[in-house]
């Protein structure tokens, strides 16, 4: 070797390649492991106070970073690993974990949990099973997050949580690592006294035998990814005690039960007492934009439910409730399952949320509003049968059946459970808390209660909680919400001929509410929607799914562990004289002076009472077979005479036409016999036909709304402008986000343009034509139908009231046009006829403007003046005199005979312009009554649809 190579040979350049040079040599690596450790050893020793001593402590965070750069390197490359071997043999994490335990250092903290992750992570050498590394470990753990420990960073504390998750995986995948990490003591302590019950309750001498266990506890309410490391480090240890009975008593005698409880309620407890349903002023839906819709108050004490404070704590409540689920799915004990089922029942429902729903009222600022809402979000949420089944027994009331459990563990752990539930018990003796009972005072009563209520915010969360039930816990709202009777038999159906009947009386009700869209498209979508919402039902699904084998006829019964759970449902139907449907009844009345948000509740609770495949239609929805009548003499195709010979097949093929012949055949439609759902939506049609003849221009605006929500649905979303005088009439381009307008105007598409005749005219030809129903040109009767007006472009008025007269088209609905089309052409240049039209848009504007801000009322329809159609013929129209709307009076701007705005005072039909006797009567905006009726018309969309649709899927209509 010359100079020069002996030069560079002791120069800096080639100190990287003695790196990679010591890294590769496992003897020189081993050597530097060694100098970096006994630097560190030298550097504690030397340092009297290390958390004083920053220089010593900078020093000892190299030398850890050093030691597990070496480690982790060497763990990735091929055997042998000296340095791996010389930790394990020295036992070098016991001085590592107490250097970090007395630095009081962050930084010194973070690098040893990294260096003992590493070790971890090496899987070589059995660390994990190891006593004396375990000990170190969760003394560290315990001394960095205890109660006089230093404050750690997220980051850190996120290193620490998912260190001890990584443990607990370990656990997972072989359990016979628990025992180096749990080890069970005696639970009378050192003096010989037997503890006390609320020293055993409370689980005071429990966490010396699994300190892991606890410091998971400690951080499962905690956000982000350390709250998510907890919790499921939790749920493997729980897995775990399926293959370990001392771990499983552990479990059952600890307080894990009892903090989860508390745990839950404590989050309870900090939701507002005093909640409003309200929507961000620039996202308010365009359902609610066009509308009365005014937001609610609140002020410190009553919360709006679309403030960040308020979803923030109900997430987290939330969040929780749905880890009790979780638990619930990975515990295999039946034992440890029962304990927190016990305490969940005695913790939080009996000492927090049926108070908190005793005790609401809606004239105290919305406390039924806010426990109404919560409850709501709880039966959302929550999937587990034996939650559900605990929370709906209890405060349904149902009576409690007494069983014996079995159990997987034998009677040692029945014995802790059993202690557990006296200790339980105990407790709250001594605390003095008597439990509530829901037997004087129960859900259903808190429920009917509150839709009789007069704050409309009140019924509306009761209707959203209803429907939670109807939809998700139909089986538990069949015994105690709902007032059902049995159904046996095929002969409760209703016929083939009732059906199509009872199809287009629902088809005419939405035909007379007009419209010129493409019904054809907006049907086939809400029955694509109605089919996957009757499918979906849980009750359904015997009724859906396929018979795959013979010898499985049967379906698993629901896995209730719990006793007390409802059986499956049954075939039953609604009796007429049910409270709740009443009272839906009752609501429905009203249906255009109710908020819109009210009625979008309303049909939707309506929906979910019928779309359960075992609940029948007839009775309460259609007509009982029961009051079936046919007229004889109607009878068109008489049967050929029967043979003589009784017992023939020729007399049984007889039999069986005649049967399907009288099946065929259209029950008598009387008015009377009708269910009381049907007259009410009968009457709100009736109520539309008086809006369009007393309210100007009627049919033209709510073709606009209609395009206003179109316009809504396809714009994208952005901040929402200033709102006018007038802001009903301001098309609001925010998307709705409300489901149920969805339904009501989402798949709505114009598709033609407004020179044509209604659409729904062809729509329901249609419909009517695939249920055997002939068109009006092939009516029965034999009249034709007189030719349309081509300019004819006005929305059809309700349908004939009187029985035999003539099917007509339909007329002009408005007596004076306010379109500008219609005004004769004056002979004026272009740009003056130009600066005409101009100023007639803009009077025409306003004269919108001025009809959407009006008051009205409800018509008063007499018993005379009712409507009395007694048969469902499809779009036969004839123009009636029709009760007129109560309104007040207001000053329309419209255009003159010489261009100019003049002002007309709007009278009511009696000539009075005096409004001061009708102060007292309800009023709502013709903006709003013009939404509802959208919606309205949606609903019967809904309805007829479901009516096809269950005839087909549950087989329920009778052919012969």
């Amino acid at each position: 070797m010359d100079f020069w190579s002996r030069l560079l040979a002791h120069t800096p350049l080639s100190s990287a390649s003695s790196r990679k040079d010591y890294a590769k040599d496992p003897t020189r690596r081993l050597h530097r492991f060694e100098k970096e450790y006994s630097q560190l050893l030298q550097t504690w020793r030397n340092s009297s106070n290390l958390a004083n001593d920053e220089e010593a402590a900078e020093h000892i965070e190299i030398r850890l970073q050093e030691l597990t750069s070496i480690l982790s390197d060497e763990s990735r490359r091929p055997l042998p690993h000296p340095c791996i071997s010389f930790a394990a043999s020295k036992q070098i994490y016991i001085p590592v974990a107490k250097i970090a335990t007395s630095s009081f250092s962050e930084w010194i903290i973070k690098e040893a949990v990294l260096f003992f992750a590493t070790l971890i992570e090496s899987e070589e050498e059995a660390f994990v099973e190891n006593d004396n590394f375990s000990a170190s470990l969760t003394t560290l753990l315990v001394r960095i997050t205890g109660a006089n420990s230093i404050r750690l960073g997220a980051d850190t504390e996120a290193r620490v949580v998912e260190l001890a998750f990584n443990i607990t995986t370990k656990i997972r995948l072989e359990p016979q690592i628990l025992s180096a990490w749990f080890k069970s003591q005696q639970s009378i302590p050192q003096g010989g006294t037997p503890l006390g019950n609320h020293e055993r309750f409370t689980g005071r001498t429990q966490k010396q035998d699994f300190p892991l266990f606890y410091l998971l506890i400690d951080y499962i309410h905690h956000e982000g990814k350390v709250g998510d490391f907890a919790r499921t480090g939790l749920l493997y240890i729980i897995e775990a005690a399926s293959n370990s009975v001392a771990l499983e008593q552990w479990i059952v005698e600890s307080d894990l039960s009892t903090l989860m409880a508390t745990g839950l309620g404590a989050l309870y407890s900090q939701l507002s007492r005093k909640l409003v349903i309200d929507h961000p002023a620039k996202d308010l839906p365009p359902i609610l934009a066009f509308s009365d819709y005014q937001h609610p108050k609140s002020n410190y004490e009553i919360i709006r439910s679309c403030s960040y404070e308020f979803q923030s704590h109900l997430d987290t409540f939330l969040s929780h409730l749905l880890f009790w689920q979780d638990v619930l799915n990975h515990c295999r004990s039946v034992e440890v399952k029962s304990t927190l089922l016990e305490h969940f029942q005695v913790i939080f429902l009996q000492q927090l949320l049926y108070p908190s729903l005793l005790e609401s009222s809606d004239i105290d600022g919305g406390s039924s509003v806010a426990v109404l809402t919560y409850l709501r979000r709880i039966l959302e949420s929550v999937d587990h049968p034996d939650m559900i089944n605990l929370i709906l027994h209890y405060l349904l009331a149902l009576p409690d059946i007494v069983a014996s459990v079995p159990s997987d563990a034998g009677d040692v752990v029945s014995a802790a459970r059993k202690r557990k539930s006296l200790d339980l018990a105990t407790m709250m003796a001594t605390m003095g808390e008597a439990a509530a009972d829901p037997l004087l005072f129960n859900l259903v009563d808190l429920i009917l209660a509150c839709l009789r209520s007069q704050s409309q915010q009140t019924i509306y969360v009761t209707l959203q909680l209803v429907s939670v039930i109807l939809k998700r816990h139909h089986r538990y709202a069949v015994i105690t919400l709902l007032y059902t009777e049995s159904v046996l038999g095929t002969s409760t159906f209703r016929t083939i001929g009732a059906h199509q009947q009872e199809v287009e009386y629902i088809m005419c009700l939405a035909g007379t509410l007009g419209g010129q869209d493409n019904f054809d498209e907006i049907y086939e979508n809400i029955r694509k929607d109605t089919l996957v919402r009757l499918e979906n039902h849980p009750c359904s699904i015997k009724l859906v799914t396929p018979k795959t084998s013979t010898n499985n006829r049967e379906l698993p019964a629901i896995p209730d562990s719990l006793p007390g759970a409802p059986r499956d449902v049954r075939s039953h139907a609604l009796h007429p004289a049910d409270p709740l449907l009443n009272i839906i009844v009752d609501r429905l009345q009203t249906f255009f002076l109710n908020p819109v948000d009210t009625n979008l509740a309303l049909t939707e609770v309506i929906f979910d009472l019928a779309v359960c495949g075992f609940m029948h239609l007839e009775g309460w929805f259609l007509r009982s077979p029961q009051n079936y009548v046919y007229d004889e003499e109607l009878d068109e195709a008489p049967l050929p005479e029967p043979p003589l010979d009784l017992e023939s097949p020729e007399y049984e093929e007889y039999k069986q036409e005649q049967s399907m012949h009288r099946c065929r055949k259209r029950p008598r439609w009387t008015q009377s016999n009708l269910p009381r759902l049907l007259k009410t939506l009968q009457t709100l049609c009736d109520e539309v036909a008086a809006f369009r003849e007393t309210v100007p221009r009627f049919d033209d605006l709510l073709q606009q709304r209609r395009e206003a929500f179109q316009i809504a649905d396809t714009t994208v979303p952005t901040p929402a402008p200033t709102r006018n005088k007038h802001p009903i009439i301001s098309q609001s381009p925010v998307k709705p986000s409300t489901p149920a307008l969805d339904r009501a105007v989402a798949e709505e598409r114009r598709n033609t343009s407004r020179e044509r005749p209604s659409g729904f005219e062809g729509f329901a030809q249609r419909i009517l034509s695939e249920l055997g129903t002939p068109s009006r040109s092939g009516s029965p009767r034999g009249r034709k139908e007189p030719t349309r007006n081509s300019s004819d472009r006005s929305t059809p008025t309700p349908f004939s009231r009187d029985r035999d007269a003539p099917y007509e088209t339909p007329r002009g609905g408005a007596a004076r046009s306010y379109s500008p089309g219609s005004m004769g052409n004056v002979a004026t240049p272009w740009d003056a006829r130009n600066d005409a039209v101009a100023n007639q848009a803009k009077a025409f504007q306003a004269i919108d403007q001025s009809i959407l801000a009006r008051q009205v009322g409800l018509p008063n329809l007499g018993a005379a003046e009712a409507s009395t159609l007694v048969a469902p013929i499809p779009l036969s129209f004839d123009k009636q005199p029709v009760p007129q709307v109560t309104e007040r009076e207001s000053t329309l701007t419209v255009p003159g005979d010489d261009g100019q705005s003049e002002s007309v005072a709007v009278q009511s039909e009696d000539g009075k312009t005096d409004a001061s006797g009708l102060a007292e009567e309800k009023t709502v905006s013709v903006s709003h009554v013009l939404t509802n009726v959208i919606v309205l018309q949606s609903f019967l969309f809904e309805l007829a649809s479901l009516v096809q649709v269950r005839a087909g899927l549950f087989d329920e209509v009778r052919f012969v």
